[in-house]
């Protein structure tokens, strides 16, 4: 079935593709078929809170600010390198589905800010590799 849907993927010829709160690792296969790559909008200041939860892990570690960021994707848990970041302070009394949809709205306003640079190559050279000496990891909420 995989082969399949990157076959009729790849036939539709995209340019770019968005990725967002998606919860795995997008193939290799997949990765390499749109001519401009894979952009992730993440609900975190990555390199901080890397994985399928940052806002909830954000909120349990008590942090007063965090953010969104625009990264191109890489074969990696959200390693990719950084186009743009906006940082958002948040209260004490803001809840997860509320925090998400915040961080999602300035995501897509960054990703329109930052279209014309991905469409004409120089999000490429300024985009910034993200030190892993400083990343965390924010896996899945599990409720017993």
């Amino acid at each position: 079935m995989q082969e399949a849907f990157l076959s009729d993927f790849s036939a539709l010829e995209p340019e770019l593709c968005i990725a967002t709160a998606y919860g795995n690792i997008l193939p290799t296969k997949f990765l390499k078929i749109p001519s401009l790559g894979t952009l992730n909008i993440h609900p975190s200041l990555l390199p901080l809170y890397r994985g399928a939860a940052p806002v909830q892990r954000a909120l349990q570690d008590g942090v007063k600010k965090t953010g969104v960021s625009l990264a191109f994707t890489v074969w990696a848990l959200d390693a990719g390198p950084i186009i743009a970041r906006e940082e958002m302070e948040i209260d004490d009394n803001i809840k997860a589905p509320e925090l998400l949809d915040l961080l999602f709205a300035q995501g897509s306003k960054l990703l329109i800010q930052e279209l014309p640079s991905i469409f004409d190559g120089s999000a490429s050279t300024k985009a910034e590799a993200q030190d892993d000496s400083k990343a965390t990891l924010a896996p899945k909420v599990c409720l017993v």
